[in-house]
């Protein structure tokens, strides 16, 4: 099997984005650990170099373990045993070879037996593993708890449970109840899940049930509770952390899913389970948990963007062998145009992950250096800056590489044929294991909830303007051309939304106006990166011209609307 980092130079290529300076010079502190590991980086160009021979074990160990492992657990799937999640022999064998390597506990820094690495290259991991087998991210990659671990918890409970990620510790986010949904803000107010404090033992007890927990019966749990009686809302809501180290939570069972069946999705039922609280109560939703959905988001990004890259390669090797009337069918316009524009999204959903990696980098270290001397000016305004990029763009990342993998995923079924509706090639399972991407961590419509704020605020057309000053080839200016017509045309979409005062016209077309700006966006990005590479060049063409056609059906649809219209859709 190939190594699938080094057999795709655009994941070196995004490896090296020109925020990577300025990320490790914070991420390392100006390399102060270099005398203290004999692992840590001495410079900006030996901390580049790491990450680099990192991505090739990562690619090695996706290629040649987690890919030839993926149809057996698909197959196979966890069980439940003396009301315990039992891993499937495959994913068993995955956790034992990534745990080896050193290579979970990624992001956290050296004093935790971590590799402090940013969290572009975990992002970056993310992909990989998603390409060999979308179920198993859901395990290696929940390590991201970690982070809010370290982010938000006191020092003794870091000191206690950060080190046990390097020794294999599995992780859980333990959020979700059977009547709150993505509605995290109900959770227990019918009685589900409670916190109580124990003052003797100094501890809390959680009580209660949780559902559709991805990998439920992890060593560790974040776990949000309600804290506090008589509320209803969200300052009454806590997060903690549970260490499984009884039967105080049982796993109830294993939901039977469509896909990503590798992955246990539990239900759990906790009975005085004692734990730890993290930070301050009453800050569990308001602060720790959307902290974390940033991170979430872009975990779900890399997903997306790891199940686009593997339906494209499949679809694309199918297409160059089978032939057709005498000709592989690769040589049809009707297969090379779908085959080109899944390359295109691919490319596309890939530029904005990084570029909103890197933008939730920055903020973080921002944060983690403001801990130990105070910001300067230039540097409190970059991180405030920052922010805001990351919570307008994390919400389209996952929209947009989502939508794409499961549209990726149904064309390459549809380049294969019949075949791809076969378990003979692994496209059905990609399709099924796709279709997840654009439901949890929040559907695709509430990622546009998320999203509008930066059409109503001018988040978005602020950072069009920042990339409209950046260069581009002068044989690709007639893309920026496009692009400044497409600006205009978003522009005038808005304006025409605002201009009904009406809050339910503007949210009855919330997603054309979030795809619009988002539309833009990635061409810019495209054609940013097209100075560095000749494969953007290229594709640029193929996702400019094709999202210019799509942005101006939408500005007409909206043009068109009345409320008379939208009142005839609320007649169901």
């Amino acid at each position: 099997m190939p190594n699938f980092y080094t057999d795709n130079e655009d994941l070196r290529f995004h490896l090296n984005n020109p925020l990577m300076k300025k990320i490790v010079d914070l991420k390392e502190m100006n390399y102060r650990d270099k005398d203290k590991y004999d692992y840590a980086p001495q410079n900006f160009e030996d901390a580049m170099d790491s990450y680099d021979k990192v991505m090739e074990i990562v690619g090695d160990i996706c290629g040649n373990v987690v890919a030839p492992n993926a149809e057996s657990v698909d197959k196979d799937g966890p069980k439940v045993v003396d009301n315990h999640v039992v891993y499937a022999k495959g994913t068993q064998e995955n956790h034992e070879v990534f745990r080896d390597a050193g290579l979970i506990g990624m992001s956290l820094p050296r004093k935790y037996n971590g590799l402090n690495f940013p969290l572009l290259a975990f992002t970056m991991s993310a992909e990989l593993v998603t390409r060999a087998d979308a179920g198993f991210t859901n395990i290696w990659g929940l390590q991201d708890c970690a982070e809010t671990i370290h982010e938000f918890a006191s020092e003794e409970l870091k000191d206690s449970f950060l080190p046990r990620f390097s020794t294999g510790a599995t992780a859980a986010m333990s959020l979700t109840e059977p009547d709150a949904g993505s509605d995290l803000q109900a959770v227990q107010l019918r009685g589900s899940i409670s916190a109580n404090y124990d003052k003797e033992t100094d501890t809390w007890f959680l009580n209660g049930v949780k559902r559709f927990i991805t990998n439920g019966d992890a060593d560790i749990s974040l776990v949000l509770a309600r804290s506090e009686e008589a509320t209803s809302d969200a300052r009454g809501l806590s997060l903690f952390l549970y260490d499984r180290t009884s039967d105080a939570v049982v796993v109830r069972r294993i939901e039977n899913k469509l896909g990503i069946k590798g992955s246990p999705t539990c239900e759990l039922v906790y009975t005085n389970a004692p734990a730890k609280l993290i930070g301050d109560r009453k800050m569990g939703l308001i602060k720790y948990v959307m902290s974390l959905m940033n991170s979430a988001r872009l975990g779900i990004g890399a997903q997306g963007v790891g199940l686009c890259e593997a339906a494209y390669r499949e679809a694309l090797s199918y297409a160059k062998e089978r032939e057709q009337f005498g000709k592989a069918i690769i040589e049809f316009p009707a297969v090379y145009e779908m085959l080109a524009i899944m390359k295109a999204k691919t490319l596309a959903s890939r530029s904005l992950l990084y570029e909103t990696a890197c933008y939730t980098d920055l903020y973080k270290l921002y944060g983690y250096v403001s801990k130990e001397r105070k910001l300067e000016n230039d540097e409190r305004a970059e991180a405030k800056t920052y922010q805001k990029l990351a919570d307008i763009f994390t919400p389209i990342v996952k929209l947009f590489a989502s939508e794409y993998a499961n549209q990726n995923a149904y064309d390459a079924i549809q380049v294969l044929g019949g075949s791809g509706y076969m378990k003979d090639y692994p496209l059905e399972r990609i399709y099924r294991d796709a279709r997840i991407t654009s439901i949890y961590e929040g559907t695709s419509q509430l990622q546009v909830v998320a999203a509008i704020r930066g059409v109503d605020n001018g988040g978005y057309l602020a950072q069009i303007r920042e990339y409209e000053k950046q260069e581009i080839t002068a044989e690709l200016n007639d893309l920026k051309v496009i692009l400044g017509k497409m600006t205009t045309q978003f522009e005038e979409a808005v304006l025409l939304s605002k201009a009904q005062d009406n809050r339910e016209f503007i949210d009855f077309h919330a997603r054309r106006l979030v795809e619009m700006a988002g539309n833009i966006i990635m061409g810019h990005l495209m054609l940013i990166n097209a100075n560095r590479s000749e494969e953007y060049k290229t594709y640029s063409r193929v996702f400019i011209k094709k999202t210019a056609a799509e942005n101006r059906d939408k500005l007409e649809y909206i043009a068109d609307t009345t409320m008379k219209d939208i009142e005839a859709f609320r007649q169901n």
